[in-house]
């Protein structure tokens, strides 16, 4: 693997790091009678944001509470994170081309783990609803959008990814881009 590539995979790494610090994803709500919005960030270890003022609103619909502690994600994803990055330093500094598509492979599936994650997680949380709440809507579910926009009731709901989440885009990019150019270059006399 070329050096160029060997710098790429050590940017795609290093990008990686922030997710320790900065929020990954957000959801944010925004009501007649919240129109500065409320909302929720998603770390890689904790949620932050308005999470007492939702889980008020929510008692009413009869959605559970969130907290960290009902996320045993927030427990192991900094371990998995660490073995992902030294993976990468790995990937960087190795001379084969099979480490960059290690590398890559995993940050993939570890993305899309997320997001699985995450749509199972707001399928359950909109839809297990407490049969004694206090307001029920016939047929109504309040799963949160897994990406994008959605109307629940009279709240406009926004999900959306935070710092962390367009740097991991931004890392996976750059790895699956060294990818195609090593696959490129050792099947370029192959292809007729």
């Amino acid at each position: 693997m070329k050096t160029y590539d060997r710098i790429l995979i050590g940017i795609s790494t290093l990008l990686l790091i922030p997710l320790y610090f900065v929020p990954i994803w957000r959801i944010d709500l925004v009501a007649p009678q919240y129109p500065e919005g409320i909302g929720i960030k998603i770390w890689l270890t904790e949620f932050s944001g308005n999470v007492e003022s939702i889980n008020n609103l929510n008692h009413y619909i009869g959605m559970a509470r969130i907290n960290n502690s009902m996320f045993p994600e927030f427990v192991y994803l900094p371990y998995i994170l660490g073995f992902i990055l030294i993976l990468g330093v790995w990937a960087a500094v190795s001379k084969s081309p099979l480490w960059a598509y290690i590398w890559a492979v995993i940050l993939s599936l570890f993305g899309l783990f997320a997001m699985v994650d995450m749509y199972i997680w707001g399928y359950d949380y909109g839809h297990n609803l407490d049969p004694t709440a206090a307001i029920k809507v016939e047929g109504m579910a309040y799963q949160p959008p897994l990406i994008g926009y959605k109307k629940l009731l009279n709240f406009e709901a926004y999900s959306l990814p935070d710092a962390g989440g367009y740097l991991m885009a931004v890392s996976l990019i750059l790895a699956l881009s060294v990818c195609v150019r090593q696959w490129l270059k050792n099947n370029k006399y192959r292809v007729h």
